[in-house]
């Protein structure tokens, strides 16, 4: 097996905005990608979401040797996985698809090469049940776009081993990201039942037409957006108790909790509400175009990394 600096070679299985986003992230980090994704026109799409990325990577700081030109898309999945050290699985969220990728995968993977999957919601011990060697299957649940915001998620099933687990969890810490390492499975995981519960809120809204779009999104942009880049959900509300921390918070806040203030179930994603959030995010846009608004949200990103790494940096002094 080898050992998670010993990798040079990653396998992105799927081209989508996802997969892509992988891909872009491996070859900002140095290493050679082999991609494979059966849909029609995918190698220039690929290519497309990798040059578009470039830009903010390159801001950032690429690592030695890296190169778009490490890049690789095989016509064959068993040609893309050959001589990887890695296999990063990007599938459509799909049960049944999920399930035949990954045994596909592992069917032509040496038994020693960790496979992740970037599912945002299933758990591996429902996505491993066909595959061969499924001790060495695990989640690897990224957030969008995989190249620049740094939250991976690893969880393992009831037949994924422990070795599996540390083993990725180390390798995504190598190529610079901020790894969670979930002592137990969870659907959703974290980060999306906390998105999940905020989004549906804001459908809630629209559907009942006590907000617009561009005002729900207003409140978090410009409301606690601002706090969350520095510190989560909890110690915000930490601060909010003032001296008195989450205690005080919890003792004098507490009773609000029982308020009507959320509902947490999802609305019926009615014609009408699929309309209104198209037209409301429509109008937000404006004349900026989908690449236009990846530009900007890349720059925003990386500015707001800038600045809170600097904060920290000074409070270290």
């Amino acid at each position: 097996m080898p050992e998670p600096a010993e990798v040079t070679t990653v396998a992105c299985v799927g081209a989508g905005v996802i997969g892509g986003g992988w891909a872009a992230h491996f070859l900002a980090r140095g290493y050679r990608v082999r991609a494979w994704d059966p849909a029609p026109g995918a190698a220039e799409r690929l290519g497309r979401l990798v040059e578009a990325a470039w830009p903010a990577l390159t801001e950032l700081g690429l690592a030695d040797g890296a190169s778009r030109d490490n890049l690789t898309v095989l016509p064959t999945l068993a040609e893309a996985v050959d001589g990887a050290g890695f296999v990063q699985e990007s599938a459509p969220e799909d049960l049944a698809v999920k399930r035949a990728l990954l045994a596909d995968i592992a069917e032509v993977t040496p038994a020693d090469v960790v496979i992740a999957s970037s599912t945002s919601g299933y758990g591996m011990s429902e996505m491993q049940t066909e595959a061969a060697n499924p001790e060495r299957l695990v989640v690897g649940h990224p957030f969008n776009p995989p190249y620049l915001i740094p939250l991976v998620e690893v969880a393992g099933g009831t037949r994924t081993e422990t070795w599996a687990v540390e083993w990725a969890s180390e390798f995504y810490r190598r190529v610079g990201k901020s790894v969670i390492t979930m002592d137990h499975e969870l659907p959703g995981f974290i980060a999306n039942r906390l998105q999940e519960a905020l989004w549906r809120e804001a459908l809630h809204m629209v559907a009942n037409g006590e907000a617009t779009v561009e005002q729900i999104d207003t409140a978090i942009t410009d409301g606690p957006g601002l706090r969350w880049p520095v510190h989560g959900p909890c110690l915000t509300f930490h601060l909010a108790g003032g001296e008195g921390g989450m205690a005080h918070m919890l003792d004098h806040f507490g009773p609000s909790l029982k308020a009507p203030w959320t509902r947490l179930e999802a609305p019926e994603l009615t014609q009408r509400l699929r309309d209104d959030m198209v037209a409301g995010c429509d109008s937000a846009a404006g004349d900026r175009s989908i690449a236009d608004l990846v530009a900007e949200r890349d720059r925003a990103i990386i500015a707001v990394q800038r600045a809170v790494e600097a904060s920290r940096g000074r409070r270290g002094e």
